[in-house]
């Protein structure tokens, strides 16, 4: 089966700029900073990061997940070291979303660490494989294809170059 494209580098760029426009206007004369989530929304966050025309701070968390020994099996999620969000409005830049739990999870964790809100921007949202409440607040593209790549996200061997995204070949 060949790749498809199924969103172009102009259908992307377009949307992303709209995003950070939508940004720019909600945060204006407040204290923001992106927080990237690696490695699928790098490229995604620098992107909208240029797309934004208001002061803004950048951070980057690359969630890993690590099994647990012992009688259930359990997976815990770690991110990097903590930075100061208190007081400042947050929005977690994801490339992908899909089951939500990462990201529910880190949304949550950043309140608690004093922000004054947490809101999520998706580049693409999976929704059919949610598996908790969550709606990106900035959401450029719903996708149900299983597998993608392109634009920052996909396989660590191919495909992040890509200036487009299209269905992946696993």
């Amino acid at each position: 089966m060949q790749p498809k494209v199924l969103l172009t580098a102009e259908q992307i760029q377009r949307r992303v700029k709209e995003m950070g426009q939508q940004i720019s206007r909600d945060y204006a004369g407040k204290k923001l900073m992106l927080i990237c989530v690696l490695q699928n929304g790098f490229v995604f966050a620098a992107d909208l990061l240029r797309a934004i025309d208001i002061p803004v701070l950048c951070q980057f968390v690359q969630p890993q997940r690590k099994p647990i020994e012992g009688d259930s099996p359990r997976i815990e999620i770690h991110y990097g070291p903590e930075f100061d969000v208190k007081g400042k409005e947050i929005v977690l830049v994801e490339g992908l979303v899909q089951s939500g739990q990462t990201t529910e999870f880190l949304l949550r964790t950043l309140l608690s660490w004093g922000a004054a809100s947490a809101k999520l921007a998706a580049l693409v949202d999976k929704q059919t494989a949610r598996r908790v409440p969550l709606h990106p607040d900035y959401m450029g593209f719903i996708l149900e294809e299983t597998y993608i790549v392109g634009y920052g996200m996909g396989d660590p061997d191919y495909g992040r170059n890509l200036p487009h995204i299209q269905s992946g070949l696993k």
